[in-house]
């Protein structure tokens, strides 16, 4: 990931108080600087465990079609 980025989107949650001291604690051990960061940096780890790709990749959304396309062409044919 680039370490320059553009954050144009605004995400709210609600947490409990419980995971409010998960995130707090995250933060503090990874000397992070906000709550924001750690959140954005949890969701990456999360996210990359399960095998999502890195958005930097440039995906397209017809990359995430319910049909492989390659099916659909043979079918036409």
């Amino acid at each position: 990931m680039s370490d320059v980025r553009t954050r144009g989107e605004r995400l709210q949650i609600m947490l409990t108080p419980d995971e409010l001291v998960l995130i707090d604690d995250f933060r503090f051990k990874h000397r992070m600087p906000s709550r924001a960061a750690a959140v954005r940096e949890i969701l990456t780890r999360g996210l990359s465990a399960m095998g999502f790709a890195d958005p930097e990749q440039k995906a397209h959304s017809s990359d995430f079609g319910v049909v492989d396309d390659r099916l659909e062409d043979e079918r036409r044919r």
